[in-house]
């Protein structure tokens, strides 16, 4: 009897089976070679003040990585706005285009940016894990490169563009306002490949929350820092040189704005002291923030003085990103 029920069920599955197959035929398009595209709908955010957030846009392909990632935020209308790249911390081994500092809502500080009249792109780049430097350069590089040439489309003046990052953020910030017009940073050309124009990795801007200027004092330490060079230690000074922004420093740099908190444990505020000086030195236009009682983060003992700390870094950042771009348009 059981064998009996456990036939008829099968020859019924079989039947059902066979008229589904028959019922329904499929059909999808088509390309004519593999297709590698990406067509998943945007992701598309609407955050106060009329703002519009698109949630990552692939910017860079490379063999052998995962695609590379953008945030983008766009004030309304069509005209064309000065464009803001922030390039997040995290150490060179982590970090995300949605986090900073002690900022429990970081998309909604770009937005208000964005609002204030800025596209602005949080990008994501390749990690010391994955490739050292000068990977994450050339990342911060195609990126600016790729908003440049979607220029039209993403309702961007791409003569006015400043960059601002925090911690090993803040050191890729540095670096590329520092080596423009630096082509041996690139990747190696591609045969067949036009090149990038001249002055298409260059900005007009840049602000630096607590970054890295020169590795040379802290290459002894073995850790993240050697790791993103990708060398030994003692590492060899050419690198740690090459890698320093310090070393690109000329009186064709754009405006700097440098904040770091002085009890800063992680990034010395020597770093930015360095910086201001060479800035200085090059005759750079350079202001210079330093808030006392504050670790890095702009963590202070206290969330209020964390807090106006935090701030405080916001609004001049704002506000010098209004001065400097808004002064290169008129």
């Amino acid at each position: 009897m059981v064998r009996n029920i456990a036939k008829m069920l099968l020859v019924a599955s079989a039947t059902l089976a066979g008229s589904v197959g028959a019922a329904e035929q499929r059909d999808f398009p088509m390309s004519a070679a593999p297709f590698t595209g990406d067509i998943y709908p945007d992701r598309v955010t609407k955050f106060p003040g009329s703002v519009t957030g698109l949630a990552d846009i692939t910017y860079s392909v490379i063999p052998g990585f995962r695609p590379l990632v953008l945030d983008l935020y766009q004030p309304a209308g069509s005209a064309a706005r000065p464009l803001i790249i922030y390039i997040h911390g995290g150490g060179w081994v982590g970090g995300h285009t949605r986090h900073a500092g002690a900022l429990s809502n970081f998309p909604q500080v770009l937005a208000k940016l964005a609002s204030e009249g800025f596209v602005v792109a949080s990008l994501e780049y390749r990690l010391s894990g994955e490739a050292p430097f000068p990977a994450a350069l050339q990342d911060a590089r195609a990126a600016l490169r790729f908003l440049r040439a979607y220029a039209t489309k993403y309702h961007i003046d791409a003569s006015r563009v400043g960059v601002w990052g925090g911690s090993a953020g803040g050191h890729l910030a540095a670096l590329l306002a520092t080596s423009c017009g630096d082509r041996s940073l690139d990747p190696a050309p591609v045969t067949g490949q036009t090149p990038p124009p001249a002055g298409s990795e260059c900005v007009q801007a840049a602000v630096t929350w607590y970054g890295v200027f020169d590795f040379a004092p802290i290459v002894a330490k073995t850790g993240n820092e050697v790791k993103f060079l990708g060398c030994g230690s003692p590492c060899d000074a050419k690198v740690v040189a090459r890698a320093s922004p310090v070393t690109y420093i000329s009186p064709d740099d754009p405006p700097f704005l440098l904040i770091h908190g002085e009890r800063d444990g992680t990034v010395d505020v020597a770093q930015s002291h360095l910086a201001e000086a060479r800035l200085r030195a090059a005759k750079v236009s350079v202001t210079a923030i330093y808030i006392p009682d504050v670790d890095h983060s702009f963590i202070g003992s206290k969330p209020e003085v964390t807090r106006a700390a935090t701030l405080k870094a916001i609004n001049a950042t704002f506000d010098f990103f209004h001065q400097v771009l808004d002064k290169a348009r008129k």
